[in-house]
């Protein structure tokens, strides 16, 4: 092994493959009009609505500064509404609207339609999926 080969690389696989995934989603996000992170978002408020730009940014591992632009084109396709905490208003949360609800009904198929085409059964998602996951729990420890 050459240290400084880039077929010998660890990150290498990981940032083709994600770039590879990404270009695999476009087609199946335009016609709901999303791009691959505002997709990301978009599942996180499916799964619990009405949640902070920090608890957001912390489930997406992304930071406030990238996250604001992203909330605010969802915010003007009338997907998301922004608002803040009764508690404390530094606290600026989001909630889907009817249509971000809606959208989830157009989006159910996604995920099925991009494993069909990864060659469907060929590749153990799930297996690939739980080994991935640890890499992520090892790449976040401190």
């Amino acid at each position: 092994m050459t240290a400084l080969r880039l077929s010998d690389q660890l990150c290498f696989p990981f940032y083709a493959i994600a770039r590879g995934l990404q270009q695999r989603y476009r087609p199946l996000l335009e016609p709901l009009g999303l791009t691959y992170p505002q997709y990301l978002v978009m599942l996180v408020l499916w799964e619990t609505d009405a949640r902070s730009v920090g608890a957001l940014a912390q489930r997406l591992h992304l930071d406030s500064a990238t996250l604001t632009p992203l909330l605010k084109r969802l915010e003007a396709a009338g997907l998301v509404a922004r608002t803040r905490a009764a508690a404390d208003n530094r606290v600026v949360l989001i909630s889907l609207t009817d249509a971000g609800r809606a959208l989830r009904v157009r989006a159910e198929d996604v995920p099925k339609r991009l494993v069909e085409g990864l060659g469907g059964g060929e590749v153990d998602v799930h297996a690939l999926k739980t080994m991935l996951e640890a890499v992520m729990r090892a790449v976040e420890a401190p």
